[in-house]
């Protein structure tokens, strides 16, 4: 979206047409724009497609919300989800925040759950398509006495009447993503210190943010949604006890630690357990291990086992009936004589990719399994077996 469309698409004319688009279908364009634009201008059927399109994107991060609100593509790109974001605000009230100034704001959508949360909010950005989406999306959403926008250069503005100062960097340029947390926009230093100055800061960072790169004064958190890490934040100013954190949404289940050693590796049991991805980010295995009583299955990969079944939120169980070395022939035959047809692959720590193998095997039959490859004591091998039934 350019920022001159906003005013059109605000217009009567515009959101009669955005209400026409309200089921927009990618198949229907064509059509669409063809019959609308015997009635409007052909520069505002434009914009309003283009904006349907982003919405029809957005949904999947902002829910029905998205069917109301405007955005850029770098918005849709980079804003934060509903859930994740609403965690965050979450947070921040517990923490007593009332106000936050939220820098490199993008279209709104973390200014969008602080002020649900009863958080006062400045929303910065540069961007001027992103400062009027996310004015926009204030107003659309009922938010607007409790959002300001401004357009600036987050370096200039003074954050000092705010109770908290949240930095969410570009992570992202012309090639894609940006790897070094210095080459962030603005530089992760440049965010750390900009958090460091209220009562409570946090920083949003890539969840592949290197350990040694966490300051010694943060509280390193990362969150999955459904088991798909989406994010790290540094935190300041929560007198944590421990300095990593694993969230896993939406239950909100939270595990702290980062102060264990390495559990000890041993042989693959009656049960493996594979931790989700924030836990493994935060490098808390350590700490679920000791929950279990379990141990990994070989020093460089992230799955844990033990005999004894014990639920736990932080990891997911499979029965394990077969431990084998790897051997495509093998699984093949293995496939075939229980009449696999539904087959979930898993790896870690194989190269193999798990639908260049699927049609290798090509499941067929009516029962089903899982097939994890990874490696034991040093070997690649193949473990068969189910996802794990508490009994009772």
């Amino acid at each position: 979206m350019h920022t001159e469309d906003l005013p059109a698409l605000l217009t009567p004319e515009g959101q009669e047409l955005l209400a026409e688009l309200r089921d927009y279908a990618p198949g229907e364009e064509l059509a669409l724009a063809t019959r609308l634009r015997r009635t409007h201008d052909a520069k505002l059927v434009s914009a309003a497609l283009a904006q349907a399109r982003l919405r029809s994107r957005a949904a999947a991060k902002f829910g029905a919300d998205a069917a109301r609100m405007y955005f850029t593509p770098n918005g849709v790109e980079q804003s934060t989800r509903t859930g994740v974001a609403e965690w965050r605000a979450g947070r921040m009230k517990a923490l007593g925040v009332t106000s936050v100034a939220d820098l490199c704001g993008g279209i709104g959508g973390d200014a969008i759950a602080l002020a649900r949360a009863g958080i006062r909010v400045l929303a910065v950005d540069r961007d001027p398509a992103a400062c009027a989406a996310a004015d926009a999306n204030a107003q659309a959403l009922g938010l607007a006495d409790l959002i300001e926008t401004r357009c600036a250069d987050v370096a200039a503005i003074d954050t000092t009447a705010y109770d908290a100062v949240f930095v969410d960097p570009a992570r992202r340029a012309g090639r894609g993503r940006i790897f070094d947390p210095e080459a962030y926009s603005p530089p992760l230093s440049w965010a750390v210190e900009a958090a460091r100055g209220a009562s409570v800061g946090a920083v949003k960072v890539a969840p592949g943010i290197p350990h040694e790169a966490v300051p010694d004064d943060a509280e390193a958190e990362w969150v999955s949604m459904s088991g798909d890490v989406k994010e790290a934040v540094l935190w300041f100013g929560t007198k944590a006890a421990e300095p990593h954190r694993a969230t896993l949404l939406p239950a909100g289940t939270s595990l702290t630690g980062g102060r264990l050693p390495d559990p000890e590796a041993g042989p693959v049991g009656r049960y493996l357990y594979e931790p989700d991805g924030a836990v493994i980010r935060a490098h808390l295995v350590a700490e679920v291990a000791a929950e279990l009583n379990a141990t990994l299955i070989d020093p460089t990969i992230a799955y844990l086992t033990t005999d004894r079944l014990t639920p736990s939120p932080y990891a997911t169980a499979y029965e394990i009936t077969d431990v084998l070395p790897f051997n495509l022939k093998r699984l093949k035959a293995l496939v075939r004589e229980r009449a696999i047809g539904t087959l979930v692959i898993k790896k870690r720590g194989s190269a193999i990719e798990p639908e260049e193998l699927r049609k290798k095997i090509k499941p067929e039959g009516v029962n089903s399994a899982v097939v994890l490859l990874t490696r034991a004591a040093g070997s690649p091998v193949m473990l068969l077996g189910h996802a794990a039934v508490e009994a009772g």
